[in-house]
């Protein structure tokens, strides 16, 4: 085979790849505009509604570490196999789901199968584009579909929810996840893990499992128990311990299930701490946004994925077309700060939109400038969040980044969701109008996810160094490509 059909191979996986990424991203958010008709068709309280999506989210933030790790142990493309397959079979079973509890169980095996396929892609990518150029267009591909998912989920949603029913936003994945699956086993070449004896750390996969988990459940009854609720501490103060028994257990084991030593790179460490901040403000404004245009715009959900695609489009022609030449030219961490600063301008300027907003004026410049901040700012933090991870341990490396980002928003929208709603009952009760109230407490969130904002850009500023996008290539290339040496090199630099 010539190098350049191997060349065209490689990106035609990454393709593959990135559109089985796609689906489990979609189905984060596209659930979320079909929850009234799931409501009305299985007579679901409101209360139950909520494990619709809560079943999802446990599973899948809670097993993204395990998941990433078993990467590395077993082989990334056999770990994505497997999370494809059992994401696409637990799709089927939510499409076909005549009960309530049919329909939540099948979401939360849906969420580990969605865990072990995303966990994992990361990890391959950077392994099969180890050239700095190559590297850096292949994770703009990547950042594109991270960030832009979400938005395109609703607007995906929303058609299919009102053009057919809700079980298609379901059905939609077997055929995408069965040829992806095909594909995937042509085009992706299957590298050996470096074997269960290197860290098959039952006890550790079970405390750091159960305590993700716990504190994703934790987070999602914040807003019926309340953040000082017994409930609420007492499960936090159990999580934390988890956690906490997993990193100790870590640091004394000859061999751990997640060797600390990737943290010796300030870059991972930071760029883990930038995301997890990060995605609170990028929340409110995908979230909260989009209760701001359907509650007190009155928009449509499909109205409302419309009025995101603009930014999503920006988004995908920066990662695409325009981040990786940025990255090369000025390298990630000063492309990461511009980024952070354009999706703080996007937060601020959501502070001014009134009650009679018109989406020309009040809020398609924002989306231009939220696309254009998380068009150059996902890549450039993907890259320094897997800038210390060898060929070893890229699979941790990429479920460690998946998970900031999911317990980060999962903890910010709580937050602001809180906020938001005590905000909105205290305008109530000074004498405000619903919608003025409604728009207050959205403004409260906006300001909060703004401030955490800040605090990101300070923590790119103080944490990240620079670092040669040939270095960063370089830790990526397997032992045998690569001079052997003792122990994985981890830059602190």
């Amino acid at each position: 085979m010539s190098t350049e059909t191997t060349d065209t191979n490689r990106w035609i996986a990454l393709y593959v790849l990135c559109t089985g990424v796609l689906m489990i991203v979609l189905d984060a958010t596209v659930v979320n505009v079909a929850l009234p008709s799931i409501k009305a068709d299985l007579n679901f309280t409101q209360s139950n509604l909520a494990w619709v999506v809560n079943a999802y989210l446990i599973a899948f933030g809670g097993s993204l570490l395990l998941a990433g790790r078993l990467g590395d142990l077993l082989g990334h493309r056999r770990i994505f196999m497997i999370g494809l397959g059992v994401f696409t079979g637990a799709s089927l079973l939510c499409a076909l789901s005549q009960t309530q509890e049919m329909l939540i169980a099948a979401r939360f095996v849906q969420g580990a199968g969605g865990a072990l396929a995303s966990a994992v892609t990361l990890g391959m990518i950077v392994t099969m584009f180890t050239e700095p150029r190559d590297q850096a267009k292949a994770i703009g591909v990547y950042g594109f579909v991270a960030s832009a998912g979400g938005s395109i989920g609703l607007l995906v949603g929303g058609i299919l929810t009102d053009a057919i029913s809700w079980h298609w936003i379901f059905f939609v994945n077997v055929p995408i996840g069965i040829v992806t699956g095909f594909l995937a086993l042509r085009l992706v070449e299957s590298r050996p893990g470096i074997g269960l004896s290197e860290g098959a750390d039952l006890p550790g996969a079970v405390l750091v499992t159960s305590g993700l988990m716990l504190a994703v459940y934790t987070i999602l009854g914040v807003d019926e128990h309340g953040w000082g609720s017994g409930r609420t501490l007492g499960l936090a103060a159990i999580a934390i311990a988890l956690v906490a028994a997993f990193v100790y257990r870590q640091s004394r084991i000859e061999k751990p299930l997640m060797p600390l030593r990737l943290f010796r790179s300030r870059n991972v460490t930071g760029a883990n701490i930038v995301i997890a901040l990060m995605v609170v403000g990028m929340f409110g404004i995908f979230f909260l946004g989009a209760l701001y245009m359907q509650l007190v715009l009155k928009y449509s959900p499909l109205e409302v994925g419309l009025a995101f695609f603009p930014g999503s489009l920006l988004m995908g022609l920066l990662s695409l077309g325009f981040t990786d030449k940025l990255n090369m030219r000025f390298g990630p961490r000063r492309v990461l700060i511009a980024g952070l600063s354009f999706l703080l301008v996007a937060m601020v300027l959501f502070l001014r939109t009134p009650v009679d907003g018109t989406y020309i004026t009040d809020l398609f410049p924002t989306m231009l400038i939220f696309g254009l901040g998380a068009g150059v700012a996902f890549p450039a933090l993907m890259m320094l969040a897997m800038s210390g991870a060898t060929p070893s341990d890229a699979g941790l490396a990429s479920g460690l980044v998946n998970t900031a980002g999911q317990v980060g928003g999962a903890v910010g929208l709580a937050l602001l969701a809180t906020v938001s709603a005590e905000r909105t009952k205290s305008l109530l009760a000074d004498g405000e109008s619903a919608l003025e109230a409604l728009n207050g407490g959205y403004h409260l969130a906006y300001l909060i996810g703004a401030a955490l904002m800040v605090v990101a850009i300070v923590s790119a500023v103080t944490i990240l160094r620079e670092q040669p996008m040939a270095e960063m290539a370089a830790a990526h290339v397997a032992p045998d490509e690569h001079a052997p040496t003792a122990e994985p090199a981890y830059s602190e630099y």
